[in-house]
């Protein structure tokens, strides 16, 4: 499949031949994302077999809307600065040893099953973080790093001092956390996983 080209016939007739192979009576629905070349099989078979539903994978329309409200300029400026904050301290050895130190150990990124759930548990992470990494910016360790002469540095410590940044932070996780947590539950995630979320 990978070596063929994915037109919306191709895949029109990959999925009408699977169809026919487990029988058209015991196929309720397809399920893909919103790819136009989906849509475009979608419609091919709605008028070979117009009692057959093909709807939109619930996880992919929700990461679009995500993503359409990550590129907003309101919340892609606040990503982007947080983005630059993580990047410069876990760039250098020095800069992630004095984050941890003053962080009890704790990270600041974190891993999620997607790019947003990872760009909300990382803005999340340094909401919770924001008093320690603050501490750090102002501390005589951090001053004395090699690495903080650099502009970035003081971009860093610009970001973690502003109050605006900390209300922009809530306002993006309040806004996203709502999607989120569709996300994790179509997704399917591990009880474990899913209790930190709901338990934010």
């Amino acid at each position: 499949m990978s070596a063929v080209s994915h037109t919306s016939e191709v895949i029109f007739q990959l999925v009408d031949e699977a169809i026919e192979e487990v029988g058209p009576e015991n196929v309720v629905q397809v399920v893909t994302d919103n790819a136009s070349n989906n849509m475009g099989a979608k419609k091919m078979l709605l008028e070979k077999r117009p009692n057959m539903f093909w709807i939109s994978c619930a996880t992919h329309t929700n990461n679009l809307m995500l993503q359409g409200i990550v590129d907003l300029p309101r919340f892609s400026k606040v990503l982007e600065k947080t983005k630059a904050f993580t990047i410069f301290v876990y760039g250098h050895t020095r800069t992630l040893y004095c984050m941890k130190h003053l962080s009890s150990g704790k990270e600041i990124i974190r891993p999620g099953v997607t790019r947003f759930a990872s760009a909300y548990l990382t803005l999340e992470s340094l909401l919770d973080k924001k008093d320690q990494l603050r501490k750090m910016v102002v501390d005589d360790r951090w001053d004395k790093l090699r690495e903080v002469k650099s502009k970035n540095v003081k971009v860093a410590t610009t970001t973690m001092m502003s109050m605006a940044f900390c209300k922009d932070l809530k306002l993006c996780l309040n806004v996203f956390e709502p999607l989120v947590k569709v996300l994790v539950w179509l997704m399917g995630m591990s009880s474990h996983l899913w209790v930190l979320f709901m338990d934010k």
